[in-house]
């Protein structure tokens, strides 16, 4: 018997027919999660869609992919239409996706992620916008559904722990429609009651139960009070638009009550603390205050009072002898001085002083004259000078010249007829 070997191609692309021509196969819609996501420079998708037990490799097209709303990541849910098909190269059976959409929850996700990073960049998260929480809230605002778990547990909380705080519920719708709009409302109209506090929040639930927690304005409108506002919406693991702006989160509702009071078995204890260590500080320092007393009672002024005056009495002494003979010391300085003064030639014999002073006067007059150049010219000498500048030298003329000749006598003028060294 004849048998016919067929080629690996041969048999991939007979595969690959029957791929391509079987209806059920040719729009296929799948769900299933992102995982090896690569976005190609070309703008082609490349990811693999798995599920719990199963994975599927798929591509999606530029010319599919820019229709895209959103930029799909690993770990991203969708909903994907195409084709099924076999890529020839490799032999492998994959999906080349035309259309692709967030499968549910993951919709709410991508709006909540676009609206914490918006919100985050125009600073409503800054910790600098934070408002402080008062220690000992007089009245506190409650901000939730009028009846539920979380109002009970909030105002039972408060009267537990503190019940000298006054608190006022401001009932607002916390989940569907319109319960956006009723929490903004509430806020503003708390804003003009005395508040120290306001607590805002629900119990836990879906995340589709919380999302009034997630909208814009909610967000917005807690930014913009300006009473602190404790965040209590939901369990623990769940975070909330309102939790990023709020001044302080709370896990639960009842964590909120115990983060906006104080304990008031704590603050009783804390006084009596204080109280105790008040009276031993006041004890010590009316010890303290007792023996400086008896020491004082004790002290030899206090017994011997004269003793005191009597030395200072010595001391008043010692002083104003010490200035009497200072005194003297001084006088007796300046009369020595006033002496020497009236014994003094020159004050007995005045005329000579006149002499001397003369003498110099002349001696300075006749070497005023040896200087002045009048003299010089007086003995036949004369300055020749040109535009008011005396010539020293026969370089600085030329024939033509006109010189001012000066005399003891008067002055000249002359031209230069001829030079000669």
């Amino acid at each position: 018997m004849d048998i016919n070997y067929i080629s690996i191609s041969d048999l991939t692309r007979y595969i690959k027919a029957k791929f391509d021509t079987d209806v059920h196969l040719n729009r296929i819609y799948l769900k299933g999660e992102i995982s090896n996501f690569k976005h190609h420079t070309r703008g082609h998708m490349y990811f693999t869609l798995k599920d719990e037990f199963s994975r599927i490799n798929a591509v999606m097209f530029a010319s599919s992919a820019n229709g895209l709303s959103f930029e799909p990541e690993d770990g991203m849910k969708v909903l994907v239409e195409g084709r099924i098909t076999v890529y020839e190269a490799s032999g492998n059976y994959q999906i080349y996706v035309t259309d692709m959409q967030v499968d549910g929850l993951g919709s709410l996700y991508i709006e909540f992620e676009k609206l914490k990073k918006k919100l985050n960049d125009e600073g409503l998260f800054d910790v600098k916008y934070k408002k402080n929480i008062p220690r000992f809230p007089k009245k506190i605002g409650i901000i939730t559904a009028p009846t539920g778990a979380a109002i009970r547990d909030i105002l039972s909380t408060i009267k537990r722990r503190y019940p000298i705080c006054e608190t006022i519920l401001f009932p607002a719708l916390v989940q569907g429609s319109g319960a956006k709009e009723s929490i903004v409302d509430q806020i503003k109209r708390a804003q003009d009651f005395d508040l120290d506090l306001i607590i805002c929040g629900r119990g836990g639930g879906s995340i589709e139960d919380l999302w009034a927690f997630n909208e814009e304005i909610v967000a917005r409108a807690i930014f913009a009070s300006k009473i602190p506002i404790i965040s209590a919406v939901g369990h623990e693991p769940d975070f909330t638009i309102a939790d990023y702006v709020a001044d302080l989160r709370a896990p639960t509702p009842t964590g909120a009550a115990e983060m906006a009071v104080p304990n008031m078995n704590d603050i009783n204890n804390y006084l009596n603390q204080i109280k105790i260590r008040s009276n031993e500080s006041i004890n010590n320092i009316i010890k303290h205050n007792k023996v400086r007393l008896q020491n004082i009672k004790e002290s030899y002024i206090l017994k011997n009072p004269m003793s005191m005056y009597e030395v200072k009495e010595q001391k008043l002494d010692n002083y104003i002898d010490n200035l009497n003979r200072f005194i003297e010391l001084v006088i007796e300085k300046n009369k020595a001085r006033f002496g020497n003064v009236k014994e003094n030639y020159i004050l007995k014999n005045p005329s000579v002083l006149l002499e001397e002073n003369k003498n110099k006067i002349n001696l300075i007059i006749r070497s005023l004259e040896l200087l002045n150049p009048l003299s010089i010219l007086d003995k036949g000498y004369s300055i020749v000078s040109m535009n008011k500048k005396v010539i020293k030298d026969i370089s600085e003329i030329k024939k033509g010249d006109k010189l001012e000749v000066k005399f003891f006598k008067g002055n000249m003028e002359a031209v230069v007829e001829r030079i000669w060294k």
